[in-house]
């Protein structure tokens, strides 16, 4: 039996001012899994998952049609209130980011503004959010330093203890091993295999051995520069990789393009 649907897109294009960069998507996240979203540069990927928590609207004007939605409601609604729903929707990106303060602090940073006042309970939130990234063991004798004296994998773990500490239903994740070696990238791997038990992941990666080791489902974003943005195929991870159902699809995967 397939998990339920948490969030949805449907006929969703965006535009940046006149430009389209993603056009009638219509694609299902399922819960507790891992999607993975494909394609080479340029076709719309970042965009998308940035779509899914409205941070589009952050970096330029924006126009969208059709809906994106989670636990049924329109993200888009006018009644929305985007600070609920970036704590619903969390996001790490490409390069670790974490606040200029200690590494308890970033961790403490969000329960705190969502009304946490019990200086126990977020020392114990920041042990909890730390143990569950695997970095406890690594940090907990020099809480009070600088986050930025971590390595670059410890810092991404970090990040992603940050964003789980407000309690996101949906974790979106924008080529968060890109800037980081294969044994940090194996770390953050393993930790969103154990992580999907309790969350949903979106994943964007331009790896796509990594797409094929980690995630359920697979989307692959349109090659052909006369359609940018639109979704080519969606399915199963194991059968996208083995057995594709578009030709650009399968170019794509071999490395025949891209």
């Amino acid at each position: 039996m397939t998990n339920p649907i948490l969030m949805e897109s449907r006929d969703f294009s965006l535009a940046y001012g006149k430009k389209w960069a993603i056009q009638h998507i219509t694609l299902p996240i399922y819960q507790n899994l891992i999607t993975a979203i494909i394609g080479p540069s340029g076709c719309g990927k970042s965009t998308y998952i940035r779509a899914f928590n409205r941070m589009n609207e952050l970096l330029a004007k924006t126009n969208h049609e059709g809906q994106i939605t989670l636990k049924g409601k329109d993200i888009y609604a006018a009644d929305i209130d985007l600070v609920s729903l970036r704590t619903q929707v969390g996001m790490v990106f490409q390069k670790p980011n974490p606040f200029p303060k200690s590494i308890a602090e970033n961790i403490k940073f969000g329960p705190k503004i969502h009304g946490e006042k019990s200086k126990s309970a977020l020392t114990d939130l920041v042990e909890h959010y730390l143990k569950k990234v695997a970095l406890w063991e690594e940090v907990k004798d020099k809480l009070d330093q600088s986050a930025f004296s971590l390595s670059g994998g410890q810092q991404q773990r970090l990040c992603i203890a940050r964003a789980l500490s407000v309690k996101p239903d949906v974790l979106l994740m924008d080529e968060p091993c890109s800037a980081l070696d294969p044994i940090a990238t194996l770390k953050i791997e393993d930790l969103m295999r154990e992580l999907e038990k309790e969350i949903t992941i979106i994943i964007v990666t331009h790896n796509m051995q990594q797409a094929a080791r980690i995630s359920d489902y697979t989307a692959f974003f349109n090659t052909d520069e006369s359609r940018i943005g639109e979704l080519i195929e969606f399915g199963i991870t194991k059968n996208i990789f083995t057995n594709p159902k578009h030709k650009q699809t399968t170019d794509y995967i071999t490395g025949r393009f891209g």
